[in-house]
């Protein structure tokens, strides 16, 4: 049974090469004139996932900001339905999906799945349905806003379609089940050349790949034979491997030792939320998961905080934050950068922080901060 699994896994599996590559060279190197067309040729449509809880508070926040910032973008908007959608298998609705099939580029806050009740996970399906190869999360500290540690700035490069989270389960008899951990590979050497890409192209100096290939000899040993391979092909670039459990001592003790970091994806999971950690904790670090063919879906990547939902106490910077990658992936960069000095300009005054930061300050009053300092 697991051998025919794993065979339909990989006849699901084409070859990557050529769609890759247009998708980082779109992520990495639209032109100028690109940007400038897409700053005269009028708004560009975005897929917005305000998602449940403390989502549509935050997402307002972004259009707020986006709309005080001149920003040229017209939301199309999708939420969770109430019932499950045989397409999808989830209650994400198949015309969502196409929506940022369509745009190409899209923007999702916090979406909750009910634990053990059977159901899809709702960022599974969104990953599987539309290819999200790599979760890419930069964390660095933020200025004016004191943690344990004042020089983080590094990125995880995260596998998001198989590993441990391929979804594919079964109880063998009574009181066993079985897990099946899929490593491909085509997904292997796909994130693994997406990280170099990145380094490259953000004059960042070294890659380490993150595994277990000590105990997991056959799937993260492939994953480490890909990273290999790949690594080859940018000499300039500094490249080690680090066991996972050596990596969180590591990055406790000094994360200024990484730079870029790539893995499969339970330990991308883990080691994200370890170094958001480092930096204050979910609520501050943006992410942005990249498919096939150039589509980008920017997310914040806390929960869903249903205990404070409607209380106007929610902390929008982490969807800020993101919001800020999907301009960068637009190529609207001046945009961005308004944007994102105005958020951290924010947080250094300490006059409007959110209750996790330590202040008082609501929602609302934090994002009019953010918006007068555009």
């Amino acid at each position: 049974m697991a051998s025919q699994i794993v065979r339909r896994v990989l006849a699901r599996s084409s070859n990557p090469n050529s769609s890759l590559t247009r998708s980082l060279d779109r992520f990495f190197f639209s032109s100028s004139t690109e940007e400038a067309a897409a700053a005269t040729s009028g708004p560009i449509t975005a897929t917005l996932f305000p998602g449940d809880g403390i989502g549509p508070e935050i997402a307002e926040s972004v259009k707020q900001v986006f709309k005080s910032a001149e920003v040229p973008i017209e939301w199309e908007e999708h939420y969770v339905g109430t019932e499950i959608d045989p397409r999808t298998q989830s209650f994400l609705t198949w015309e969502s999906l196409e929506s940022v099939r369509r745009n190409r580029v899209g923007l999702k806050g916090p979406m909750a799945t009910p634990i053990g009740k059977g159901h899809r996970s709702l960022n599974l399906t969104l990953r599987k349905e539309l290819n999200l190869y790599a979760n890419v999360r930069p964390c660095y500290s933020l200025p004016g806003y004191k943690t344990r540690y004042d020089d983080v700035d590094l990125i995880t490069i995260r596998e998001n379609t198989e590993g441990e989270y391929s979804g594919l389960e079964h109880q063998v008899v009574r009181g066993v089940v079985e897990s099946l951990k899929i490593i491909t590979r085509q997904a292997s050497l796909r994130v693994a050349e997406y990280a170099f890409h990145y380094a490259k192209a953000h004059g960042r100096e070294r890659v380490s790949a993150i595994h277990k290939a000590n105990i997991m000899q056959k799937t993260d040993g492939l994953f480490l034979k890909c990273c290999r391979e790949v690594a080859e092909k940018y000499p300039e670039i500094t490249y080690e491997e680090v066991i996972i459990d050596n990596c969180c001592m590591m990055l406790v003790k000094n994360p200024a030792l990484f730079d870029v970091l790539v893995m499969p994806n339970l330990y991308g999971d883990i080691i994200s939320d370890l170094c958001a950690g480092l930096i204050g904790g979910l609520g501050l670090t943006p992410s942005c998961n990249i498919g096939e063919g150039g589509i980008a879906l920017a997310e914040a990547v806390h929960g869903s905080a249903p205990d404070i939902a409607g209380k106007n106490m929610a902390n929008p910077t982490a969807l800020l934050l993101s919001s800020v990658t999907m301009l960068r992936h637009l190529e609207l960069h001046d945009k961005a950068d308004q944007i994102q000095n105005a958020i951290l300009t924010t947080i250094a005054e300490g006059k409007y922080r959110t209750v996790d930061l330590g202040g008082s300050s609501s929602t609302s009053d934090f994002t009019k901060a953010v918006c007068d300092h555009l």
